[in-house]
């Protein structure tokens, strides 16, 4: 891999917004209040972490291709803008977003009133139940024309979005570029995902990661991201972390671990079998945050980086079991 380095983080998160909100939520270790949410047709409601409401109304609500939008675009841009960190409008941006559920709460409701009445269904709706929308309105607020693309996929998409802005840094194609993982919450999603496994608790946000390829004054350095290695009927989750950890360096003294389980035994059984001999330190924001797919994925890089910057880390291996799709790794290190 080309010099790729992380320069920002952002996130928004069930702890609140910014990334110092999720460092505290993580340092704390304490997994966040459950929430309950109504299911239409049903007395029993849903489990949930959602997002708090911002302290202050953030200045950018009010931006023409905002002020009707979705938390899923208001999520994008916070988080991009925090690890943007002011630096927007320097040289060719490329963006990459990726999430798994998709803009599901404008869908249904413009779905509801064409099954009502499809002859009054708002057209206003419509624009926001595309999956390419959030990065259309980022890159509208920073008017960026590089690259800008959406990957669609479970939770290991994210790490891919950082393969893919390695690639782009390394071919030119832009000069620096934010990846960001997204979920919104809609009743639809923590029902979807209970059908799967009745123990988890879904929640939203989003996590960003902005990357160039200047070393200095760098938070991290990417220095790998592995094969994506897909689930088959005859190579589970359990084979296929196993060959995603093959393609990461063995555990050395000072290094992190941030795996994608959820403190759910049967869920996490994979993941933690083929983790079972790391002796370091282990982050596992999911125990902490809930499951939010592609903005989780984004929170593990986002919290490996920030450990990598402000504590006595040589190095961090981010290790996602994904959803459905994928097993998926990345390595950061210090600058």
């Amino acid at each position: 891999m080309s010099k790729v380095f992380v320069h920002g983080l952002g996130a928004v998160s069930p702890a609140g917004w910014g990334v110092a909100a999720l460092r505290a939520a993580l340092e704390k270790g304490q997994p966040l209040p459950v929430n309950t949410l109504a299911r239409p047709g049903w007395e029993k409601t849903l489990r949930i972490r959602s997002v708090p409401p911002p302290s202050e109304r953030p200045e950018f609500f009010t931006h023409a291709r905002l002020r009707r939008s979705g938390d899923m675009a208001k999520h994008t841009v916070a988080a991009a803008l925090e690890a943007l960190g002011g630096r927007a409008a320097q040289g060719r941006l490329g963006i990459i977003v990726t999430m798994l559920a998709g803009l599901v709460s404008y869908t249904r409701r413009f779905y509801e009133e064409v099954l009502r009445d499809p002859a009054t269904a708002s057209p206003i709706l419509f624009p926001e139940t595309v999956f390419n929308a959030p990065a259309s309105h980022l890159a509208a607020y920073l008017g960026s024309t590089a690259p800008s693309c959406t990957l669609v996929g479970d939770d290991g998409m994210f790490l891919q979005g950082l393969g893919l802005a390695a690639q782009w840094l390394g071919t030119e194609e832009v000069d620096a570029c934010v990846v960001i993982g997204v979920e919104e919450l809609d009743w639809l999603v923590p029902n979807a995902l209970r059908l799967f496994c009745r123990e988890d608790v879904y929640s939203s946000g989003a996590g960003a990661v902005y990357l160039t390829a200047n070393a200095e004054e760098a938070l991290a350095e990417l220095t790998a991201v592995t094969d994506s290695i897909s689930f088959t009927l005859k190579r589970g989750r359990g084979a296929a972390a196993l060959k995603m950890r093959s393609q990461l360096p063995r555990q050395a003294p000072k290094e992190l671990l941030c795996t994608s389980v959820h403190n759910i035994p049967r869920r996490d059984a994979a993941e933690n079998t083929v983790w079972e001999d790391w002796t370091g330190s282990r982050l596992t924001p999911r125990t902490i945050l809930g499951e939010a797919f592609a903005a989780s994925a984004a929170w593990q890089c986002v919290a490996a980086c920030d450990a990598l910057s402000r504590r006595d880390f040589k190095a961090a291996n981010v290790s996602v079991a994904g959803a459905s799709q994928q097993a998926i790794g990345a390595r950061f290190a210090k600058p």
